[in-house]
């Protein structure tokens, strides 16, 4: 019989899932309202007259608050390099499970850069339905495969939008002491990172999730999803699926961008749930500092208190390890006695 390559999910959580599998608590995660995201056409900022690109600018720290998400089209990336970096992608992931699990040295990424499940869980609302691989940006450039080569090509292009937005956004903070060249210098090759996404078809969706929700801990992430869809996020109290559309990246905000920012831009909770037919890929640049980049806000009073990329990390893994999900910003809040 032909090796699967999906993950051992149901042998694995097989305890959690017999337990739980009659539980209807999660029978919510698909009753939510379908929503488009802002959408931004960046041809504007590239080619537009002087009034277009401020136009174009409002619009993106507008989304950035308001949101703390927004979509964009014309943003330079090719769809030859997205549909090759997909077609790569689907390739890795149909190995067999064996063969992911082992294939860090002939790929030249770094040990344990393939992800899936969530080892600490306890229960079934902290299972990832999911795999991934995560991957620096200086393993990227390492291989000699026809991969290897499609991640540079891809990661490169991100790499410049990401820089591009985060500059945008800083500077429409206004009277905000930044230093030009502030993201350039401190989000670097060896802590910026791509992350290759696989969802699989779920038997019993949607009692999962395909991944938990969460906070992403950076300045900013870029995501080129397929048109399956399953990306929800939590807006004015309730969650809301994202819509789709295959021409658009979708960029969020990072924990590290709102503290930056001192709480004018948001990031926000956001969750992926599971489809019981059909598999999802998605991959998704992550704009991250050098580890001893210290977050402070400018901008008096401080809503959280100066701490390094590394704290900020180190924290996030002790309160998975002991509570089974992120706690995140509020670990760092300023306090108020």
């Amino acid at each position: 019989m032909e090796e699967s390559p999906d993950p051992p999910f149901v042998e694995t959580y097989k305890n959690l899932l017999d337990t739980n599998i009659l539980n209807e608590e999660h029978n919510d995660l698909f009753m939510v309202e379908e929503c488009e995201l802002p959408l931004i056409n960046l041809h504007e900022l590239k080619y537009g007259d002087k009034l277009e690109r401020e136009e174009c600018k409002k619009k993106i720290a507008k989304a950035s608050r308001e949101w703390g998400f927004f979509q964009v089209v014309n943003h330079g990336v090719s769809p030859n390099i997205l549909g090759e970096m997909r077609t790569e992608q689907v390739k890795l992931f149909k190995k067999t499970f064996n063969e992911k699990m082992n294939i860090d040295k002939s790929l030249n990424f770094s040990q344990g850069s393939y992800r899936w499940g969530t080892p600490t869980a306890t229960c079934l609302r902290q299972i990832s339905w999911s795999e991934a691989f995560h991957v620096p940006l200086s393993d990227v450039s390492k291989g000699f495969s026809s991969l290897s080569s499609t991640m540079e090509e891809f990661a490169t292009t991100l790499s410049e939008l990401a820089q591009e937005l985060a500059r945008l956004l800083a500077e429409e903070l206004g009277d905000y002491n930044y230093k030009l060249d502030y993201f350039k210098e401190t989000c670097l090759a060896s802590t910026c990172y791509l992350r290759m996404n696989r969802y699989p078809a779920c038997p019993i969706s949607p009692q999962l999730f395909g991944l938990m929700p969460h906070t992403d801990s950076d300045f900013l992430t870029i995501l080129h999803q397929d048109e399956i869809g399953g990306l929800q996020l939590f807006r004015d109290g309730k969650w809301i699926s994202v819509k789709p559309n295959h021409e658009a990246l979708i960029i969020n905000i990072g924990d590290l961008f709102q503290a930056w920012s001192n709480g004018v831009y948001r990031s926000v909770e956001h969750r992926v749930v599971t489809n019981k037919f059909k598999e999802r890929f998605s991959t998704a640049f992550f704009l991250c500092p050098s580890y001893d980049t210290e977050i402070l806000s400018c901008v008096e009073p401080c809503l959280y208190r100066k701490f390094t990329f590394r704290e900020f990390r180190q924290q996030v893994e002790e309160d998975v390890k002991n509570f089974g999900y992120k706690i995140g910003l509020p670990r760092f809040l300023v306090s108020t006695n």
